[in-house]
Formats: structure tokens, sequence, C-alpha cells
């Protein structure tokens, strides 16, 4: 199983939470923490082996140290699998590249659909085969209607997570607030730089020595939610707008999918508008 939990620190809460799993029988498997000596706040993941212990008798129980030590916490059966939502534009590579890793079971999880606002023959070249798939098509005036309908999918279909795996379209302040947490963004750079159209062109016209990928959580406030994961590449003057396109894709593919694990495996914790990832 897999407990994490975010409380204001204080003294001895590691050793409340070992104990509390050793009186029970439980078996640390890995334990990672973090104190956040600037804003106060304590933040520890451990995996353990519940060796026969019912799981609901360790939630009942556990909830009296939690709510002694004003913890937010969850706790999870690592066979358990979060059923995410991704919702992709014209451009396929996320899309593909996540289903791809779900297929060959590096990405534990359940596909509770794909949501784009294009059509399916847009994804000529991507295997969707056996998955659930919403042409939600949306314009300026109908763009509240079809987010009124996703929201209703997100709620019928169960989804856990949602990912925005270059889903070219800004979520409403409401509909963020209500996936607080829940929902991961693909940005083409380090934020917030070089928004808006063509972002490639403007860092080539800049002449950038690095491109970059930054997944983050979506918040109201546009491509400034917590980051999850970053990375770059080095360009150099040779590479066209083409070039940067065709290495920013493979950025933004690989960051994604780390960022979207990490997630799966309960290693990202909200820390205000930073998080903290525990990573493997």
């Amino acid at each position: 199983m897999i407990l994490t939990l975010s409380c204001p620190d204080q003294r001895g809460i590691v050793a409340k939470v070992s104990a509390f799993l050793f009186e029970r029988g439980c078996n640390i498997l890995d334990a990672q923490q973090f104190d956040d000596q600037e804003t106060g706040m304590f933040f520890m993941r451990v995996v353990f082996d519940p060796d026969g212990v019912d799981r609901d008798s360790l939630r009942t129980e556990f909830a009296a140290i939690g709510d002694a030590l004003k913890m937010k916490w969850t706790l999870r059966d690592r066979t358990d699998r979060y059923k995410v939502m991704i919702l992709a534009s014209k451009s396929d590579h996320c899309l593909a590249d996540l289903l791809y890793r779900w297929r060959i079971g590096e990405l534990n999880m359940d596909i509770a659909a794909v949501v784009s606002n294009h059509s399916a023959e847009t994804y000529a070249h991507t295997d969707l085969a056996g998955l659930p798939f919403h042409h939600l098509p949306v314009t300026k005036d109908t763009k509240l209607e079809q987010e009124a309908a996703l929201w209703k999918l997100i709620q019928e279909t169960g989804t856990d997570i949602v990912v925005l795996a270059r889903y070219m379209q800004v979520l409403s302040d409401g509909l963020a607030a209500k996936l607080t947490g829940r929902c991961i963004n693909i940005h083409h750079s380090f934020l917030p730089g070089f928004k808006g159209a063509k972002p490639y062109h403007q860092a080539h016209a800049r002449g950038v020595k690095v491109i970059g990928a930054s997944a983050h959580y979506v918040t109201g406030d546009l491509d400034e939610g917590p980051i999850i994961e970053q990375d770059v590449e080095r360009i150099s003057h040779r590479d066209t707008p083409d070039d940067l396109i065709r290495k920013g894709r493979d950025i933004e593919r690989r960051v994604l999918a780390r960022a979207l694990r990490w997630r799966l495996e309960d290693r990202v914790l909200l820390n205000g508008r930073k998080t903290v990832v525990f990573t493997d």
C-alpha cells in the first residue's frame, strides 16, 4: 500500500507513522519525507506491505492520527488503478505516446476516455482501438456547453485524473477549480516563456540555446499551475523552427509521461503553488 501525507511540521511525525504501521504488523518497503522549512509543512510517502491487515481497518485507525496532526492524507492499495481521461487536439504525439506506454504496461492506469475537440479522423495514425472516444467540438459561443458536457463525462466515467495531452483549449476558471490537483497539462516551454501561437518560431526568433517543456497542474491562472516536471534540450544556430518543433515533441512526450507516472504512483504532493515530487 502507499500512504501519502502532508501536515504542519512538528516533532514525532515519522515516529508516529512508523509505530502505527509496526504495531499492525506492516513492513515498510520505502519511505521518503521532506520538511519544507519555508512553509513549515511536512510531506511523506510510505510504501508498505500490509501483510494481510484489513485495508479498511487501517484507514479507519489511521484517521485518528490524521485528525490529531491535521493531516491531508491518502492510503491506497498499489494494485488499484486510477481512471485517466486524456484530452487532445490536432497534435497527437503526446496522446499516442501515453497510449503506447499504457498498452505495454508502463503506465498503470485505466483509460476512462479519450476526448477531443477534433473528430476521430484526426487520429488516423493513433491506435484508439477499444477505447471510448468522444468528439466534443467547441467554439467561442459553445465553450460553456462543451465544458458542461466534458464535466458530465468526467463524473459519469468516474475519472480520477485528467491529462491535457496538447489539448489546445483553455479550461474555464470554474472547471479548473473542480479539477484542482487532478488535471495535468503539458506546456511547450519552460514556464512562462513563449506563450501563445507558434512558440517554437518565437524561440527561434529570439535565438534561444535551450528549449524545454513543463508538465504542471492546471489552475485558473493560464500556464501558471504548480509544476511537476520539466526538461530541456540544447539547440544551436543551425536549428530551424522545424528542428525545434521536432525536438520539442520529444521533450513534451517524455516530460508528460514522467509527470503522469509519478502522479499514478502517488509521488506528487501539492505544496501551495509548488509541488513536492518524491521521484523513484
